[in-house]
């Protein structure tokens, strides 16, 4: 195994106690774990904060087999350590997706899911990129098709998965429309860059959506709440338009009228990332490198930037996220 110096033998690291509320996070005494074949250390300089980390600490999704049983998908930081096939990436700063083990001083991560960061690029915004990038980049971009000229929906607009798809579509000519809690919102999502932002407490999004579009509807739907979400957004589509299930915050089973589904040709796909294989998410991480990476390279790529918590201050970062008012990505800083 390579290395640049002493690594040491303990870490703290965020623990899930016991499922449960944020007070359920407590920093504990670990192991720094050791990269095997293909994979890197890294001294986590910022971890980011994702939905799936407050399920997983409610009990509700648990880390695949094989995982780090610490939460957290994201970091960024320098690599310090390498297993084998991995040494030449010793000393780069980098960002990576993990299937766990984030919220942590070293964490480790399969050699192909890091990007290389730009010597001048902040750290807390790099451990903000992985998770939303690799998310909205394969459901939107690759099972949604949306290409430039498309207009989308987006529900979340505002959380770090809606900020990270209006950013993208920004940057390749997609038209984005986005639901949200509050005006507040709504106008946060706008000023970010969404071209339409309606509040979903206050509108029927559906009437919205065929407003803005002429009465055609939209070519794609990135759908986070799932239930009766469902029906309503396949009448949002166009014909040939494609739905995009990513979760089921709002539940998990929805009836569907399938002869609307026949006569507009539609497409009902979704997917989860976390237990996607280090060879899929390998293949993404290249893919982003050709066609999105330059972005960050030029500062046109950049996270919508929530707030920042000290790494031993985890379950403050969850219960802002349990709140539901924050804009953007919440960040651990190690």
């Amino acid at each position: 195994m390579a290395d640049v110096g002493a690594v040491p033998g303990e870490m703290t690291a965020i623990a899930i106690v016991t499922p449960g509320g944020p007070e359920a996070l407590v920093p504990e005494r670990r192991p720094v774990p050791v990269p095997g074949e293909g994979e890197v250390l890294i001294k986590v300089g910022a971890a980011g904060v994702n939905r799936p980390d407050v399920l997983q600490r409610q009990g509700k999704y648990p880390p695949p087999p094989g995982a780090s049983d610490i939460p957290g998908l994201e970091v960024a930081g320098t690599i310090v350590a390498a297993g084998s096939g991995a040494d030449k990436l010793v000393g780069q700063k980098v960002c990576a997706l993990l299937a766990g083990g984030g919220y942590a001083e070293y964490a480790v991560a399969p050699a192909g899911q890091c990007l290389p960061l730009p010597d001048d690029y902040d750290l807390a915004e790099a451990a903000a990129l992985p998770e939303t990038l690799f998310t909205v980049w394969t459901n939107l971009f690759e099972r949604a098709y949306a290409v430039g000229g498309d207009t989308v929906l987006v529900h979340g607009g505002t959380s770090g998965i809606g900020t990270m798809a209006i950013r993208l579509c920004n940057l390749f000519d997609v038209r984005v429309i986005v639901t949200c809690g509050s005006d507040e919102k709504c106008a946060q999502a706008v000023e970010w860059g969404a071209n339409h932002a309606v509040n979903y407490k206050t509108q029927d999004y559906v009437e919205e959506v065929k407003a803005i579009t002429g009465g055609q509807g939209v070519q794609a739907v990135l759908d986070m709440v799932g239930g009766d979400y469902v029906p309503r957004n396949l009448a949002c589509l166009a014909e040939d338009g494609r739905h995009v299930s990513i979760a089921v915050l709002g539940g998990a089973k929805a009836e569907i009228f399938i002869p609307a589904i026949m006569s507009k040709r539609l497409t009902i796909t979704g997917s989860t990332l976390r237990a996607r294989s280090v060879g899929f998410k390998s293949l993404v991480a290249d893919e982003l490198m050709r066609t999105v990476w330059s972005f960050v390279g030029e500062g046109k790529l950049r996270p919508a930037m929530d707030r920042k918590f000290a790494l031993a201050d985890a379950a403050k970062a969850h219960a802002r996220m349990d709140a539901g008012e924050h804009f953007g990505k919440i960040v651990l800083v190690v």
